[in-house]
């Protein structure tokens, strides 16, 4: 063997260039894919040759079988294998072809995801919640969920297994080297070219000859036109009477003439119309006048109302509120049925919002008006109480269909108002004074109280000052409860005005049964406001004292008075 000791000479530099340009053609990295030489094939492995490595790789045939190669391979071809490791615990070289296909396959996947291109796959099997699909070109399986196999839901997919289609990339996680694809995109892609191109077939304006029914939903009703698309006409274009569901008016499979009314290109819808069709009614409102009487038909009845047609397509509401003077919460299907021929009055005409405001009421007579005629008030009417609850009564005023507003602080002057409330119960019978009358608002308020006479009337005549004689009812820490005589009412002396001796200014002084004198310190007639005190009669009775018995001489005729003056006369003479 030839010994190059002079690197310089030209026979080592070419040696140096050849091997330099034989390393270079084969870069022995691990992790990398490496095409090797088919040498020897047997019952188990399958020999490969690859330039650089130190002995020959093998194959195990079981992984050409599971990557379909093992037919394919012969002496002398190429084969990709990722190069595991160099040498491992063994001396061994590891390679892979499974994983070198992987690699392609996900290099594969990777560039159709990133320019957004479509890859051929085959479904296999189905999964839980979906179906597993084989890349055509490297045999990478993917998954594709139940929601992405169509654009439509399908009770069964056995006729889709097994057959190469299309496949939109929408997932790639790299880390865990799993992909994720879509059949759903690209049907909806094809069906969005298709539909495009029918489109441009319509314009606004356009009349469609025998629509059928196909489905319909809460806001409308959708249409098969030429079996070829669907469109919309939406609840407010089917009729110009109100309509509360499509059901209401079409059966599935109908045919209908319909009319284009928009046509959105990007979205690739379009809307339509029936009511269009013929003309508005509306355009008849100048026959209608504010306030005049018409016959209406009801339509439909609701919770809150019956819908009302004026003529075939000119609808209105009749509200509930509008359908009786007494009734203020009427049950429409109580009144009314549908078909019922009804006169009403209109009270509104909104052309902007194409609204109609009707009543019922309005043509009859108003009962408060003839309530108000016979009975005005200050008269005294009977009644029967109808109902209650915790602060009234509502009592139902003679022959008449009205219930007056009786409050409890209107049953007694003397007791206490919920006790009272609890005297009555329905049905009773009672006679009761009209207190007001409120027509516009259907409104009447009686009194029981006021058919007797007001025990405050007692004071009248009388003013803040005066005193008056009263009996003690009871007492305790407040103060006294005192009645004046010959009145029914009872009153509170407060601890507070029992005397003007603060030490004196006790209730338990006095007992019940006694008779005291106590002056007005307020009144109040319209109020229906007393208050009593002992201390301000006492205040007047020094008050009067004073002015009564004083004088300019008073203290003079006392014991020493006189004796005072005489030491002041003989300290004047000291002083002289």
């Amino acid at each position: 063997m030839e010994i190059y000791k002079d690197l310089n000479s030209p026979a080592s530099q070419q040696f140096e260039k050849l091997l330099n340009n034989q390393l270079s053609k084969n870069k022995i990295e691990e992790g990398k894919i490496i095409e090797g030489k088919v040498t020897k094939i047997t019952e188990k492995f399958v020999f490969i040759f690859i330039p650089g490595l130190k002995s020959e790789p093998i194959v195990d045939i079981n992984e050409l079988k599971m990557i379909g190669l093992k037919d394919k391979v012969v002496v002398g071809e190429d084969i990709p294998v990722l190069l595991e490791k160099i040498e491992d615990k063994n001396g061994e070289v590891v390679v892979s072809a499974l994983k070198a296909q992987k690699i392609k396959g996900w290099y594969k996947l990777e560039k159709a995801y990133e320019e957004n291109e479509s890859i051929i796959g085959k479904i296999t099997s189905k999964c839980k919640g979906g179906v597993i699909v084989e890349h055509i070109d490297t045999g990478s399986l993917m998954f594709c969920p139940g929601s992405q196999i169509s654009d439509k839901p399908l009770k069964n997919i056995d006729h889709l297994i097994g057959i190469e289609q299309k496949f939109a990339i929408i997932k790639l996680d790299k880390l865990r080297g799993n992909a994720c694809v879509s059949r759903r995109q690209i049907v909806s892609s094809n069906k969005r070219e298709d539909k495009a191109k029918i489109i441009e077939k319509f314009k606004v304006g356009d009349i469609i000859k025998d629509a059928v029914v196909k489905g319909y939903s809460s806001f409308g009703c959708f249409f098969e036109v030429n079996n070829e698309i669907d469109v919309l006409v939406h609840l407010q274009e089917i009729s110009y009477s109100r309509v509360n569901h499509p059901d209401e008016i079409f059966n599935i499979g109908e045919k209908h003439d319909l009319k284009v009314i928009s046509v959105d290109k990007e979205k690739l819808q379009i809307g339509c119309s029936i009511k269009q069709l013929s003309p508005d009614p509306f355009e008849h409102i100048a026959n209608y006048e504010i306030g005049n009487k018409y016959k209406v038909k009801v339509d439909k009845i609701t919770d809150y109302g019956c819908f009302c047609s004026l003529e075939p397509g000119l609808s209105t509401l009749l509200h509930s509120s509008e359908m009786s003077w007494t009734k203020k919460n009427a049950i429409p299907k109580k009144l009314f049925k549908v078909g019922d021929l009804i006169d009403c009055v209109i009270t509104e005409i909104d052309k902007e919002k194409r609204r109609i405001a009707i009543s019922h009421k309005l043509t009859l007579e108003n009962p408060y008006q003839v309530f108000m005629d016979k009975f005005p008030e200050g008269s005294e009417i009977s009644g029967i109480v109808s109902s209650s609850n915790e602060y009234a009564l509502y009592v139902k005023l003679d022959n008449f269909d009205i219930d007056g507003f009786l409050h409890a602080n209107d049953l007694s002057y003397t007791g206490k108002p919920e006790e009272e409330l609890k005297k009555f119960k329905k049905d009773d019978k009672l006679k009761v004074k009209i207190l007001e009358i409120k027509k516009d608002e259907q409104k009447v308020r009686v009194g029981l109280k006021q058919l007797s006479k007001d025990p405050f009337d007692w004071f009248e005549g009388k003013k803040v000052n005066d005193v008056i004689t009263v009996q003690v009812v009871s007492t305790d820490n407040k103060g006294l409860t005192v009645k004046p005589e010959n009145c029914e009412l009872n009153f509170l002396i407060k601890k507070s005005n029992i005397a003007l001796n603060t030490t004196d200014a006790r209730p338990s002084r006095f007992v019940g049964g006694e008779r005291i004198d106590a002056a007005i310190a307020e009144l109040n007639i319209e109020k229906r406001k007393v208050s009593l005190s002992i201390k301000l009669l006492e205040e007047l009775q020094n008050k009067e004292a004073v002015t009564k018995f004083s004088s300019p001489l008073s203290g003079k005729n006392l014991p020493f008075s006189s004796l005072s003056e005489k030491l002041g006369d003989k300290k004047n003479k000291g002083d002289e």
